[in-house]
């Protein structure tokens, strides 16, 4: 761990956001304090007394930190949790939610339509969802338009859009033909709401007009027609559970229960709207196996809400989060109106907890069989390859060149321990002596790196990663990538087995490579599976990388010239003010009004900015006291 005495005697005793950083300058945890001194310091401190293994794995890959000074805790957390949805650092805890499910919205427009859209917007005059069922939202969509006349068009009435004459769908009776002027906009705004109250839950008119039509057309012996009838009627159970009533009060709230495993960590979240589940989703949270349940709840609400286009009034939880009046401030900030977090001890809420409980117990129990059965199959795997390499194998260690045309040339180092993956031992290389696509040269550099560091770090008695050797190193290519990696080991004298993931002409890996014989790979087979998972895993290291270090190049600006301007205060300039040329012509006051700006680091963005002699304009000079700025070590 380094020594940080004299960078933590200098954060200031205030609240705001702390961005620890590795040795490549990624962000790998984010945190807000309400005194930043006290909070930071006590990571460095040499007892380890209420420090989570986590904590403790962190700590050691910090390589320096920085800081961002706000008013108060709120803000605090809307930074914090900002960088977390920006920089997923690793050693956050972090809502796992790949899916993107999609809403219903309204837009403000002339005749409002009702669309399926996957980001709902702040602006909608109405929105609903999100659903787990993309094809109900599509099946009810059109159930709404054919039931209360809602257009499909894609005409824009406030820009002056118009039909000669009503389509095909006002002749069917499904529209009031707004496109010709012919209809009503008040009328039409109401059968709207009537729509929207059917997606709101508020749906037995319906349901029973519904069941009367059927009946009548099958008492009528038009069949057909009463089979339409009854697929309305499955839509509206596609999108909405048919629940008994919950509550008795009939108001909306959002219930969160979690269930804890050896591995995993789920939450689970019943929607409820006019007192009726309507919907329920299950998570999972990354980072979270060994936290306490309310640093766990913390971390999920702040996620889960930021970009929530509706909160209820009442959230129920079966712990209180931690930091739970900023939760609750930032949440009535964004709603607008009063919210409660609750605990429920008795009664019907308490009752819809333990039923959201016994939810999240039964899908986790679920993802566990799933990462059994999958934990089962790669140990298939790697029992297969320790029989071709006729060793036991516990450390496995693969490896990646990526460039485009030579340029950016980099390299990636990824540890297996068996079966599991290990990202904290994970190491990247900024190849320096190889100009072009010169892959043999690229990697033999990489190899000549890693193992030059890990002997010095071995006789020096350093713990860095690199002092632990490989049982197996699995190269990416045949015989030439293999015979580099040998010729590096055996001129080191080391003796390490190497094996090489052999594609065919369609670059799909068809075979292993091992002491110059070639095994074929059978897709099904538990090897298989496992290389490929290995292989994947490297590429996806080696370009993440590559990508990373092109974006950078493509988007250095004037601002990292300027000293005292980090990369959070760069970002947030631009975030903020959109351009590098309105940083430039901005004032005192604009740029002292950018979050995580001081006095301090406006004025030198401004005297960047501006030609040696020139002032600020008057009532915007710098405070004449010093405001501590972003730390960098």
């Amino acid at each position: 761990m380094k020594d940080f005495r004299d960078a933590l005697r200098e954060v200031p005793e205030k609240p705001g956001v702390y961005l620890m950083r590795d040795a490549d300058d990624t962000i790998i945890y984010v945190g807000k304090a309400v005194n930043l001194r006290r909070r930071v310091r006590s990571y460095f401190t040499p007892s380890t007394h209420g420090k989570s293994p986590k904590v403790l794995a962190m700590v050691e890959h910090v390589e320096r930190f920085e800081y961002i000074v706000v008013d108060n805790e709120v803000e605090a957390l809307v930074l914090e949790s900002n960088f977390i949805k920006e920089h997923r650092p690793k050693y956050n805890i972090l809502l796992r939610d790949d899916k993107q499910y999609p809403y219903i919205e309204a837009p403000r427009e002339s005749f409002p339509r009702l669309l399926k859209v996957r980001h709902a917007s702040p602006h909608a005059l109405m929105t609903f969802g999100p659903f787990p069922n993309a094809y109900a939202v599509n099946d009810t969509i059109r159930l709404m338009q054919r039931l209360f006349g809602i257009r499909t068009c894609k005409l824009d009435f406030d820009r002056g859009q118009r039909l000669s004459r009503p389509c095909l769908q006002y002749d069917l009776g499904y529209c009031p033909a707004p496109c010709v002027g012919m209809a009503d906009e008040a009328a039409y705004l109401r059968r709207l709401e009537q729509a929207a109250d059917v997606l709101r839950g508020k749906d037995k008119p319906l349901r029973e007009a519904l069941t009367a039509q059927m009946q009548e057309a099958a008492e009528a012996l038009e069949f057909e027609k009463a089979a339409r009838f009854r697929d309305d009627l499955r839509n509206l159970d596609a999108l909405q559970e048919k629940q008994k009533v919950t509550f008795t009060d009939g108001k909306d709230a959002d219930v969160i229960a979690m269930a804890r495993g050896v591995s995993q960590v789920t939450m689970q979240v019943f929607f409820v709207r006019g007192g009726r589940i309507v919907d329920r989703e299950s998570f999972a949270m990354e980072e979270a196996v060994g936290e306490e349940a309310p640093a766990i709840l913390s971390s999920f609400v702040k996620q889960f809400y930021w970009e929530a286009p509706y909160i209820p009034g009442e959230i129920l939880l079966d712990a209180m989060p931690d930091d739970a009046d900023a939760i609750t401030a930032f949440l009535e900030e964004k709603r607008g109106q009063r919210v409660t977090l609750r605990v429920p001890r008795r009664g019907d809420k308490h009752a819809l907890l333990l039923k959201a409980e016994a939810n999240a117990a039964e899908a986790l129990e679920k993802a566990e069989k799933r990462e059994d059965r999958k934990e089962r199959n790669k140990d298939r795997g790697i029992s297969a390859l320790e029989e071709i390499i006729q060793k036991p194998i516990v450390r496995v260690e693969a490896y990646d060149i990526s460039n485009i045309s030579g340029v950016q040339n980099v390299g990636s180092m990824i540890v297996y321990e068996r079966e599991r993956k290990r990202p904290q031992l994970y190491r990247k290389f900024k190849i320096r002596t190889v100009d072009g696509p010169n892959e043999y040269a690229s990697q033999r550099e990489m190899l000549e790196r890693r193992f030059d560091h890990g002997l010095k770090d071995r006789a020096e008695g350093k713990t860095s990663g690199f002092e632990v050797f490989p049982d197996v190193i699995l190269m990416d290519g045949g015989k030439g990538q293999v015979g580099v990696a040998e010729a590096v080991l055996r001129e080191r004298g080391l003796s390490i087995p190497v094996a090489g993931l052999v594609k065919d002409d369609k670059h799909v890996t068809r075979a292993l490579l091992y002491r110059n014989v070639e095994r074929e790979l059978n897709p099904r087979s538990p090897l298989y599976k496992y290389l490929y998972a290995v292989q994947e895993e490297v590429h996806r290291f080696a370009i993440e990388y590559h990508r990373k270090l092109r974006t950078q190049a493509m988007t250095r600006s004037e601002l990292d010239e300027i000293k005292g301007i980090g990369p959070a205060r760069r970002q947030a300039l631009l975030r903020t003010l959109g351009s590098v040329a309105a940083v430039r012509d901005a004032d005192i006051e604009t740029l002292r009004h950018v979050p995580g700006m001081t006095q301090a680091s406006a004025m030198a963005v401004w005297t960047h900015f501006h030609p040696e002699g020139a002032e600020p304009e008057p009532g915007n000079a710098p405070a004449s006291h010093k405001t501590p700025e972003n730390h960098k070590e």
